[in-house]
């Protein structure tokens, strides 16, 4: 198999095979390097490590869901509520040692001044913490 040469009785058409031999040489350095350190992957050490108690993980507070409906009326996980019994149930709430989370679900046509009487009731309370619970946008049909 010749190269070329300086013969010029040759056809002198570009060569059109492609040369195997280094990739070949290639994949098989590349071989016997994973040969040789795939059993390095696989060597574990041998550690002692120290024993420590740590304190126990922080309990997440209890929550409480307050939904509001178009008329205004209250519910407390559910159940019907009126707003004074509302506001005796935070007082309660509030004198705990963890005082528990609130999450506030109203309807789209609630009155304001009905969730800002329910946030108000909770701040006396003592209760800080007041999530806003919403249905994300239904998503368009193509």
């Amino acid at each position: 198999m010749a190269f070329g040469g300086f013969d010029s009785k040759q056809d002198s058409a570009p060569m059109a095979d492609i040369n195997m031999t280094p990739l070949i040489d290639v994949m098989l350095v590349l071989l016997v390097i994973f040969i040789i350190t795939a059993p390095l992957f696989t060597h574990a050490i041998r550690l002692d490590l120290p024993k420590v108690s740590s304190a126990p993980a922080r309990q997440t507070p209890q929550t409480i869901t307050l939904s509001i409906d178009d008329a205004g009326h209250l519910y407390w996980d559910g159940k019907p509520l009126a707003l004074a019994a509302l506001r005796t149930r935070l007082m309660a709430a509030g004198k705990s040692p963890q005082p528990p989370d609130i999450h506030l679900r109203a309807a789209r046509a609630t009155r304001y001044d009905v969730i800002a009487e329910v946030m108000a009731a909770a701040q006396a309370a003592g209760l800080e913490r007041i999530g806003f619970v919403t249905e994300p946008p239904a998503a368009a049909n193509p």
